[in-house]
């Protein structure tokens, strides 16, 4: 049995250093959310065409079982030791590690992972598996990052998050809010916009439009998506920054002065049936501080 806990705030761990970082952030998370978080190790059986040099099937499976509860037990320990009156939980699956964690997703109220794991190669910016858990994923999942591959993730600065217009931003917004209120910090809502393109078509009159013009369109439309936050929010500061430019670039030069980007799984921009959109693909792989991406919530069933 997996014991899957309904809301609670998940992380993998893998025994690397970007997962201890990860599974810390997630512990305070859900300290703050009031939440149970769940350790979760997932290992699988190594492929290989002689076994017999590594021994029996039952002897590796046992052997990577005690490993994964040692670490476990190791990150719960940590964990405890800072927040000791959390509640927590672990689980040692044998499985896919995607798999896993994207199940673990259809119950959990959030999913945190380290921006790379034991298994990437040197130079690899962002492991394999949290790209393909945050595009499968059916809950939010932040990627925790600090500037460096090295350094702690920010814990000061506002809550920033890129708006749209679409129903992806609709959602990171709602995300964003809440995140800024129980951090007890500002919010940034960042809008880019551009003198070719509008909502990811080609603008009807590129060259004749007035720059200005545009801008001030620009901001009417983010003032309008947010304001019904701003109405249930009422003690949060909510700024409004509408600049022209690429939404990456913007994000990542805000960032650096920020300790949680929000942003939806795909864009203005997106293509229908595209699991993981270009922004939040490269910001999970570069930005300075831990990303969040968010989906709109599902209907109609579990999430």
């Amino acid at each position: 049995m997996h014991g899957f806990t309904d809301g609670a705030i998940v992380a993998g761990i893998d025994g690397s250093s970007s997962a201890v970082g990860a599974a810390g952030w997630a512990a305070a998370e859900a300290h703050r959310r009031g939440r149970p978080l769940r350790l979760v190790q997932v290992y699988a059986l190594p492929q290989v065409k002689a076994p017999v040099a590594f021994g029996t099937q039952a002897q590796i499976r046992a052997g990577l079982a005690e490993r994964a509860e040692g670490l476990l037990a190791e990150a719960r320990e940590a964990v405890l030791a800072e927040y000791p009156g959390l509640d927590v939980t672990t689980a040692a699956r044998e499985w896919s590690p995607v798999t896993a964690l994207t199940q673990e997703s259809q119950h959990a109220e959030l999913v945190v992972l380290g921006s790379r794991g034991l298994g990437g190669f040197t130079g690899l910016l962002v492991g394999s598996t949290a790209v393909s858990v945050v595009a499968h994923a059916h809950c939010p999942i932040v990627v925790v990052r600090g500037r460096t591959p090295h350094d702690p993730p920010p814990v000061t600065g506002p809550v920033l998050v890129g708006a749209d217009g679409s129903p992806d931003s609709d959602a990171a917004l709602a995300f964003a809010c809440e995140e800024a209120r129980l951090r007890g910090c500002g919010l940034i809502a960042v809008h880019t916009w551009s003198d070719v393109l509008a909502d990811g078509m080609l603008r009807a009159h590129p060259l004749q439009e007035d720059p200005a013009e545009i801008a001030a369109a620009e901001r009417v439309k983010l003032a309008e998506q947010v304001v019904g936050w701003q109405r249930k929010y009422p003690d949060l500061t909510i700024e409004l920054e509408v600049t022209r430019g690429r939404p990456v670039r913007t994000l990542l030069d805000r960032g650096e002065h920020a300790q949680l980007l929000v942003v939806g799984c795909r864009g203005r921009g997106g293509f229908t049936g595209m699991l993981l959109g270009s922004v939040s693909q490269a910001l999970i792989a570069h930005a300075p501080c831990p990303v969040a991406v968010v989906r709109p919530q599902r209907t109609g069933g579990a999430r």
